[in-house]
């Protein structure tokens, strides 16, 4: 039985790593699906083009739309070809994320810009052009946060705008609430996608890392299936950490 037969849903970021798992995911489940994107051309887009392939496999619809979610007028683009496509909307997920490794007291000011407008704007943005068709739903918003949202990197300021976007959770599931619009968060503990082979050069001691601590993308996933399904109907505003317990004893990493 397909939890999500003849659903929509909304995965920005989507052609690689955890937007990709979660995308695989709700098709596996009966959704269809608009795999997102945010530059044309080059691995993004040949990602996302395989993604909606292996999607119309299950026998879902797919559509691959590319747009900068920073950009308030792309995102307009955005859900207007959803509404002509598709003209409802049953699931948000927002996964798209952009930043350096760097600290922050070195960011540039284009950096600094681009850091809020893709991780905190970009975001509201899409929920605010989400509402009318989530509304006629009863849908469900979910952002995908880190761990970085509550504990130091030197070279992660990412973490702040994932923290900023938790307290956004936490207003919108009561704002939205008598919309019958249920908003949570996951945050994810260290995955090795794209972006790990990156963070390791930046973070001491994370290749002493037992291997069972990592996150599975698809992990992610299915934690983002709990709160879109009927099973997790009583959860609102709410961030569930799926990092394996690494948080519990983050001290391990000296061990």
């Amino acid at each position: 039985m397909q939890t999500f037969k003849d659903k929509v849903a909304l995965v920005t970021g989507s052609s690689r790593g955890i937007g990709r798992a979660i995308a695989g995911k709700f098709a596996a489940e009966g959704a269809d699906v608009i795999v997102n994107y945010r530059k044309a051309g080059g691995s993004s887009q040949a990602q996302a083009e395989e993604l909606c392939r292996d999607i119309e496999k299950t026998g879902r619809r797919s559509m691959m739309v590319q747009a900068d979610i920073g950009i308030k007028n792309s995102v307009k683009d955005l859900f207007g070809v959803i509404r002509e496509n598709f003209e409802r909307l049953d699931y948000l997920i927002l996964n798209a994320a952009k930043a350096p490794f760097k600290p922050i007291e070195k960011l540039f000011e284009r950096e600094l810009r681009q850091l809020v407008e893709t991780n905190y704007l970009g975001n509201i943005f899409c929920i605010q052009e989400a509402l009318p068709l989530l509304e006629k739903t009863g849908g469900r918003i979910v952002f995908i946060s880190s761990l970085g949202s509550r504990f130091y990197n030197p070279s992660y300021p990412l973490g702040s705008m994932k923290a900023a976007m938790e307290s956004v959770v936490r207003d919108c599931a009561e704002s939205l609430r008598a919309k019958n619009i249920s908003v949570n968060a996951v945050c994810g503990g260290i995955v090795k996608t794209d972006s790990f082979k990156v963070l390791r050069q930046f973070w001491e001691g994370i290749e002493a890392l037992p291997e069972d601590m990592f996150v599975e993308p698809g992990e992610i996933a299915d934690a983002v299936f709990f709160l879109c399904s009927s099973a997790g109907r009583g959860i609102n505003g709410q961030t569930i950490v799926v990092d394996r317990g690494l948080s519990n004893a983050i001290c391990r990493l000296t061990e």
